[in-house]
């Protein structure tokens, strides 16, 4: 009975090969009919399925455009809401309206990453069966590569589970069988935090240390440099208020640490500073919004600030979903409206706060001299697109009033899409999603080494060479807008709103405000547009209109622990107030 248990087993795994970008030749035999023995063939000297498998594995890493519903995820932050009139996933996710029974499609994680863990330990137990012999590079053997690559997607997976739901049961390396008993319990929140960064520690020097370009293939291929941003995340996200010292519930382990220790900002600092000193990366040196669409290796381009990316390829769905309505029939649909909250954060050109003496801003012409980022992030009326330029007043072409999509801030979101401004249509561009760049490893570092020794010279280094990037004016005293002798406290709030402007709509914004432990004080307050009326004569008045008003409270720290998993597992704790 086990024998054929074990069989069937097989079977089914075979059926979970997944075809890809990657995959040569399309299968000889149907998924179906293969089996373990198939894909991790002893006589497979290339390791053809084995890879193929591997792929499959990649492609388990969640995917981040509009990924909740039709939505971003930033649609539930103060940062955007969704254009959609109806009742969607997302405001779900933005107001509370969840439960653990009924979750918001694209945020119930818990059986995908799992199913992906899964994978990935079938295929750590089994790639040593093939006899890979080819190295990736040298001194690199394929083998030794590709298990560490798999380990590495396992560890972003935990991580992936950890930042949502807190302690998660870690399953090691077994793959689970019919009849095996599962009522396991969930680990500390100690005790995923140190499995994550002990994988990376034990698997970084197996894996290749120069990132694949798309012209040679293994593009989106795990190299040491992701392993290292992947360990400064976590250890960021564990250093940070909410689970360090903050946590929810006092006493459970499993919400987090049970104290405050400050040496884990430095643990965060020393593994950002650990990649930022091997000057493998480096920030696009020109336009930042070339970032999202140049491909390294692609059409002779090199892009040194991607560190790992989710692979989609060439497309125009971006643009299609998020960009402005109003031009010809069915060019966009308009779907995400940033809010006012996130334009105001943008500084002006100067660095200036747009609200500080001296800032420059004006309010009857608000979007000149800002921040390059801003007309790189954010569309407003006025921007150049397609030809022409966008009407976002009321009435405008792109805020008509009559559409069941469109606009409901005068703003559409810009970021991710190509350089269109100056055509008539848009044309495939590459839109990879990007999970690591260099930016974020610097803010990383930027933010842990504040918190634990103030605004060193280090700190001022590592924001100067991202507004020096964006494109703000470095002044007088090279300092790009930055004030100088400024506290730990000032400093916070300069890099917070920093990570807000330059990884806006990156997903980091809903994960932010939560690990800071700031949400219920961001969150719980009305989210604005701006409308904007045009005069016969032509003059504009601007006029801030309320548009949500999200809720969110304690308990909405964590997600609840899904409700089938509970009902099964009599080891299994619910989060608080679930």
């Amino acid at each position: 009975m086990k024998g054929m248990i074990r069989n069937i087993s097989r079977i089914l795994i075979g059926g979970m090969v997944i075809l890809c970008s990657c995959a040569k030749n399309i299968e000889k035999i149907p998924l179906e009919l293969n089996t373990i023995d198939y894909i991790f063939d002893k006589d497979d000297s290339l390791g053809v399925n084995a890879e193929r498998y591997l792929s499959g594995i990649y492609f388990t890493v969640p995917r981040g455009f509009n990924r909740v519903g039709t939505d971003l995820l930033d649609a539930a932050t103060d940062d955007a809401v969704s254009s959609e009139t109806g009742s969607v996933d997302v405001y779900k996710l933005a107001t509370g309206g969840y439960t653990a029974a009924t979750f918001p499609s694209g945020e119930n994680v818990w059986a995908t990453c799992y199913a992906g863990i899964r994978k990935a330990n079938i295929f750590i137990n089994n790639i040593d069966i093939v006899p890979l012999k080819k190295m990736v590079e040298p001194g690199f053997p394929k083998k030794h590569a590709y298990k560490a690559e798999a380990r590495f997607v396992r560890a972003l997976l935990y991580f992936e589970l950890l930042k949502r739901y807190g302690g998660i049961p870690l399953v090691g390396d077994k793959v689970g069988t019919l009849g095996d008993d599962m009522q396991l319990p969930r680990n500390t929140f100690k005790e995923c935090v140190d499995y994550i960064v002990g994988e990376c520690d034990h698997i970084k020097d197996s894996l290749r240390t120069m990132a694949q370009t798309r012209a040679v293939g293994e593009y989106q291929s795990v190299t040491k440099g992701a392993c290292l941003a992947l360990k400064s995340r976590v250890l960021l996200y564990a250093a940070s208020p909410l689970f360090n010292g903050g946590n929810i519930e006092s006493g459970n382990e499993l919400t987090g640490y049970t104290n405050f220790d400050g040496n884990r900002w430095k643990l965060a600092a020393d593994a950002a500073k650990e990649l930022i000193d091997r000057k493998e990366y480096d920030l696009v040196p020109e336009l930042f919004s070339d970032i999202f669409i140049t491909v390294d290796g692609a059409e002779g381009k090199t892009n040194r600030e991607i560190i790992f990316v989710r692979e989609d390829g060439k497309g125009t769905g971006i643009e299609v979903i998020n960009g402005p309505v109003g031009y010809s029939p069915g060019t966009a649909n308009g779907r995400t409206s940033p809010t006012q909250e996130l334009v105001d954060a943008f500084p002006m050109k100067n660095g200036m706060d747009i609200n500080a003496e001296g800032s420059g801003y004006d309010v009857s012409d608000p979007y000149t001299n800002r921040d390059p980022r801003l007309g790189m992030s954010i569309f407003y009326n006025g921007h150049p697109w397609l030809n022409t330029s966008l009407e976002t007043f009321e009435g405008g072409r792109s805020h008509p009033g009559t559409l069941n999509m469109e606009t409901k801030t005068s703003y559409y979101m810009r970021k991710f899409m190509g350089a269109f401004e100056a055509t008539n249509t848009f044309s495939d561009v590459y839109h990879d999603f990007i999970l690591f760049r260099y930016a974020e490893v610097l803010l990383n570092f930027a933010e842990a080494q504040n918190e634990f020794s103030g605004p060193d010279a280090d700190v001022y280094a590592a924001l100067t060479a991202i507004r020096k990037r964006a494109g703000i004016d470095a002044g007088a005293d090279n300092r790009y807008g930055l004030k100088t002798g400024m506290t730990k406290e000032e400093m916070r709030q300069v890099i917070r709103n920093e990570r807000r402007i330059e990884l806006a709509f990156e997903e980091h914004r809903f994960w932010d405000i939560r690990r800071w432990k700031v949400a219920e004080t961001v969150v719980n307050k009305p989210l604005h547009g701006m409308s904007i009326i045009k005069s016969s004569s032509g003059r504009l008045t601007y006029t801030l209109s309320e548009v949500l008003t999200p809720v969110f409270s304690t308990r909405q720290y964590l997600y609840p622990i899904p409700y089938d998993e509970v009902v099964k597992n009599s080891n299994m704790r619910q989060n608080p107030g679930w």
